[in-house]
């Protein structure tokens, strides 16, 4: 079935660029005098590009932890905290940093707007009302949410992203010179779920030619990246991430997410490590693009943790896979109207035993 997509209509590339925000969000500032609330990762605290951040005298900038991914309890906080601090909605929401971050920021502006708690809203268009103003600055660049209708949550029973077209950034910075200092295994892991969004939408049953054009220029990016000393690699890795996140807008993930989201639900990794641990063990389906994978570890020197699941009980090897049925969509991608055939639940608690 053809789905009309919403992408992020506005967007801002190239060194230096972050230094327009102010620019950028001036209308929005001109608006009954809005403030601006500035959700920024924890990690550029007293560090750049955190003294770059055009923060005014009435703005909020809030700091955020994102030692573990974000949960929906953590957005119905910053929610109340936000709304506690002012007689009205803020002019717009920024969200400056990694993945969870850019998600928080999603999530927030939704929860702004939509009433009730975030675990309400985590599936397939369940928001009934437009987000607040959000933009998305990325300062790792792999997970394509810059350009998603996702943000992706840790609930009470479950990890599930909030899936909606109001989930959209309406503004999207990519500044390459934010990559700069990012450790080497996060910006690894952080570039793989690229290479991983474009292998599983390729390999998928949704595949179409747009979703293809996309992931196949992204999938070339992402080798020139980590399998050969190019140029500019930083400035790739970010449209790389960027046009892996439209490859997916029209097709879908597939095994991989699926189980990585069982992993990051019952161990806690993160959503680019928990990737690569699944897709280490993958080689059934994805044969030479796994061996690959295996060659950007080796030139890269990044030590993958393994026997990961080697000491977990049969409970939480059901949660595990609980989780993971759960993304009915990931597993039609990949294998099928037919998947429950194939993929059955004892098939995934092995493939997590190999992890």
């Amino acid at each position: 079935m053809f789905r009309n997509i919403k992408t992020v209509p506005h967007v801002l590339f190239g060194r230096g660029s972050f230094d327009r925000l102010n620019e950028i969000l001036a209308p929005k500032r001109s608006e009954s005098a809005a403030f601006m609330v500035f959700l920024v990762d924890r990690v550029f605290e007293n560090r750049p590009p955190a003294d770059r951040i055009p923060v005014e005298e009435d703005d909020r900038l809030l700091w955020i932890d994102t030692t573990e991914e974000p949960k929906t309890g953590d957005i119905d906080q910053l929610v109340a905290r936000i709304r506690s601090s002012a007689d009205r909605l803020p002019g717009g929401i920024i969200g400056i940093g990694g993945g969870s971050t850019l998600d928080t920021a999603k999530a927030v502006s939704l929860l702004l707007t939509n009433p009730g708690p975030a675990a309400d809203y985590q599936g397939w268009d369940l928001i009934h009302y437009q987000a607040v103003y959000h933009v998305g600055i990325p300062t790792l660049s792999g997970t394509g949410t810059e350009v998603s209708r996702t943000a992706v949550l840790t609930g009470p029973d479950k990890k599930l992203g909030i899936n909606s077209d109001c989930t959209v950034f309406d503004q999207v910075v990519l500044d390459p010179e934010l990559l700069q200092g990012a450790p080497p295994d996060q910006r690894f892991y952080t570039g793989m779920d690229c290479y991983i969004h474009c292998v599983e939408s390729l390999k998928g049953t949704f595949i179409n030619a747009f979703s293809r054009a996309y992931a196949e220029k992204a999938l070339d990016l992402c080798r020139e990246v980590f399998l050969e000393d190019s140029p500019d690699p930083d400035d790739k890795l970010m449209m790389a991430s960027y046009f892996g996140g439209l490859s997916i807008a029209y097709s879908q993930v597939g095994i991989c997410h699926a189980l990585s989201y069982g992993l990051s639900f019952v161990l806690g990794l993160h959503h680019g490590l928990a990737n690569c641990v699944a897709f280490d063990c993958l080689e059934e389906y994805y044969p030479q693009e796994v061996e690959a994978f295996r060659r950007m570890l080796d030139k890269h020197d990044i030590r993958l943790p393994r026997r990961l699941t080697a000491d977990l009980g049969a409970e939480q090897l059901t949660r595990m896979t609980d989780v993971a049925l759960i993304l009915e969509p990931l597993w039609e991608n990949a294998l099928g109207k037919d998947w429950k055939q194939i993929m059955t639940p004892e098939k995934i608690r092995q493939l997590y035993q190999r992890m």
